[in-house]
C-alpha cells in the first residue's frame, strides 16, 4: 500500500510549478453590480459572538444545538483575486440555538495558506480554478488547504473539510484552529475529502485524491481509523461526492476527465460527453467485489444517501447537470459579478438494477445541496431536503423538501430578495423522518443581513417557525452539520 499512497500524493502536488501569476485587468468585486454580489463578497475579519434578533415565530423549547456552517469568505487581497468561487479562504460559522435564542459566531480556519496569503496581500495559492502565483509554497497538499467546504463532528472534535487534504481541528465553542488532523503517522497530508458518509452507527466512509487511484477511508465513530485503502478506479474522472448502501459503495464517474494535472484544475479537465458516465458500485465487506454500470453523460456535484430493496436494485438520488458548466466558468464568474447561466442541477433518482442496466428518474425540480435524515443513511427513506428556486440570480431563493413516496415538493419561497443556503435535517421526537425539522440560513439582500430559519420538516410549505437575523451579512457558504445539545 506504501508506494500507492506515494504515487498519490505526489500526484495531487506535482502541477504546482505550471502556475501563472493573477493580474486581474479591473475590480473584481462590483465590477458588475448586483445584488446578489454580497453573496460573494469578502469578510475582512472574524465575527465576534453575537447575539441574533428574533425576527419571526419561536423556537420549541426542547430545541437547542448548534448548526456549524463552512464556507468561502476571503477571495481578493490587494489587485489579486482567487480565480474560483471554490478556491476561497473557508470561514467556520456556528448557530447556536438555546431556550429560544440564537446566537452566531464565525472565524477563519488559521491555515498555511491563508497565513501565507495575508503576509504576502495578494492571491498565490492555486485552486480549483486558480492559478500559482509568485511567492506560492507547495511542499505539500495542506499548503493549498482553504478548509472551506463541509464541516463534521468525529469523535468529539470539530473537522473543517476540503476536497484535497487533511480535516482542520476547529475548537467547536469558540472556533480557534487547533491544526490538521492526522489520522495516522503515514498518512500524514493524505486528502480527507468534504463528503464524507455516516453508518447510523457512526461509522464513517470517506474517500481522498482522484484521478486512477483514490484513497479509501474507514473511520470509527470515536474517530479511531479503522482502515485506509487505495482504490483503483477505471478512469481519471472529477468526483466530488459519492453515495453509499448499507451495503455498498457506489462513485459517480462523469465524463469531466482529468486528462492532465495542473492548475486551475478547472481548465485543466476536459468534458467528454461520447463517453457516458460509469457508475462504479463497491462491496463493503470485499473491496475487491466491484460492478460498473452504464448511463448517457451527465455531470454533478452532490449526491444522496443511497439504499437497497430486497432484489438487489440500488436507488440514490442526486443533482445531475447536462455538462459542468458552473464549475468550469460560471462559478468563476461569480466573483467578477457575472451571472453565466448554466444547466440547472435537476433533482434525480439513479436505479442500479440487478441485471446490470441502470436508469435515471427525473423529478423535473431544480435541486441543489441533498440532504436527508442521517438516522436511516444507507436505507430506504422518503425527503430528500433540497435547495430550490433559481430565478434572477445564480443562487437558490427556496427550500424545499421531495417525497420519493407522493412524487411532489413542499416547498417555501423565502422571497426574491433573500439567498437561500444548505438547510440542515434534525430528528424529532419520533422515528418518522416527516417529524423532524430543518434548520438553515438565509442571505436577506435588502437587510443586508445573515438570518437563521427553522422550519417543520413536514410542512415546509407554511414557513418558518422560528426566525433570527444577525447584525452582519456573511458570503454564501456551502456545506453544514447539527449538533444537538
Amino acid at each position: 500500500m506504501q508506494p500507492d499512497r506515494r504515487q498519490l500524493l505526489q500526484s495531487l502536488i506535482a502541477a504546482a510549478a505550471a502556475g501563472a501569476v493573477i493580474t486581474p485587468d479591473r475590480a473584481l468585486a462590483g465590477a458588475a453590480p448586483a445584488d446578489w454580489t454580497v453573496g460573494v463578497a469578502d469578510v475582512e475579519g472574524d465575527i465576534a459572538p453575537q447575539a441574533m434578533r428574533r425576527i419571526g415565530g419561536r423556537a420549541p423549547v426542547d430545541f437547542g444545538g448548534s448548526l456549524y456552517r463552512n464556507g468561502p469568505a476571503k477571495f481578493r487581497r490587494g489587485t489579486s483575486a482567487a480565480g474560483h468561487w471554490f478556491d476561497g479562504d473557508g470561514m467556520m460559522r456556528r448557530f447556536a440555538v438555546n431556550d429560544g435564542a440564537a446566537t452566531l459566531t464565525a472565524r477563519f480556519a488559521d491555515t498555511p495558506k491563508r497565513r501565507l496569503e495575508t503576509s504576502l496581500n495578494r492571491i498565490v495559492i492555486p485552486g480549483f480554478g486558480t492559478a500559482q502565483g509568485e511567492g506560492a509554497r507547495m511542499n505539500n497538499n495542506d499548503d493549498a488547504n482553504s478548509a472551506n467546504t463541509s464541516v463534521m463532528m468525529l469523535g468529539g472534535e470539530l473537522l473543517a473539510l476540503w476536497e484535497g487534504g487533511s480535516a482542520v481541528r476547529m475548537d467547536p465553542d469558540d472556533l480557534a484552529t487547533i491544526g490538521f488532523k492526522t489520522f495516522r503517522r503515514d498518512l500524514k497530508h493524505m486528502p480527507f475529502s468534504a463528503h464524507p458518509r455516516v453508518e447510523p452507527d457512526g461509522t464513517v466512509w470517506n474517500f481522498g485524491g482522484g484521478g486512477s487511484n483514490a484513497g479509501l477511508w474507514r473511520i470509527a465513530a470515536d474517530g479511531t481509523l479503522r482502515d485506509w485503502t487505495n482504490i483503483k478506479l477505471p478512469r481519471r474522472s472529477y468526483f466530488h461526492d459519492f453515495s453509499m448502501t448499507a451495503r455498498h459503495i457506489i462513485i459517480v464517474l462523469q465524463p469531466w476527465l482529468q486528462e492532465a494535472f495542473a492548475f486551475p484544475l478547472s481548465t485543466a479537465m476536459k468534458w467528454r460527453p461520447e463517453q457516458g458516465t460509469q457508475i462504479m458500485v463497491i462491496d463493503k465487506d470485499d473491496l475487491t467485489r466491484q460492478r460498473i454500470y452504464e448511463l448517457p453523460a451527465f455531470a454533478a456535484f452532490h449526491y444522496g444517501d443511497g439504499w437497497e430493496e430486497s432484489d438487489g436494485t440500488i436507488r440514490f438520488d442526486g443533482c445531475l447537470e447536462a455538462d459542468p458548466t458552473f464549475g468550469q466558468t460560471a462559478a468563476s464568474a461569480l466573483l467578477r459579478g457575472e451571472h453565466i447561466r448554466s444547466p440547472q442541477p435537476t433533482l434525480t433518482q439513479i436505479v442500479l438494477h440487478p441485471g446490470g442496466n441502470a436508469s435515471m428518474l427525473s423529478t423535473g425540480i431544480a435541486a441543489e445541496f441533498p440532504v436527508s435524515d442521517r438516522r436511516l443513511a444507507g436505507y430506504r427513506r422518503r425527503l430528500t431536503t433540497h435547495v430550490t428556486g433559481y430565478r434572477d440570480t445564480p443562487f437558490p431563493h427556496a427550500i424545499a423538501a421531495w417525497d420519493w413516496q407522493r412524487g411532489r415538493d413542499d416547498r417555501y419561497d423565502f422571497g426574491s430578495h433573500q439567498l437561500v443556503e444548505e438547510f440542515q435535517y434534525v430528528p424529532g421526537r419520533s422515528a418518522d423522518e416527516r417529524e423532524g425539522w430543518l434548520i438553515g440560513t438565509t442571505l436577506n439582500m435588502t437587510a443586508n443581513a445573515t438570518e437563521l430559519h427553522l422550519l417543520r420538516a413536514d410542512a415546509v410549505a407554511r414557513g418558518p417557525v422560528a426566525s433570527w437575523r444577525a447584525n452582519v451579512a456573511l458570503p454564501i457558504a456551502f456545506h453544514g452539520t447539527f449538533v444537538g445539545a
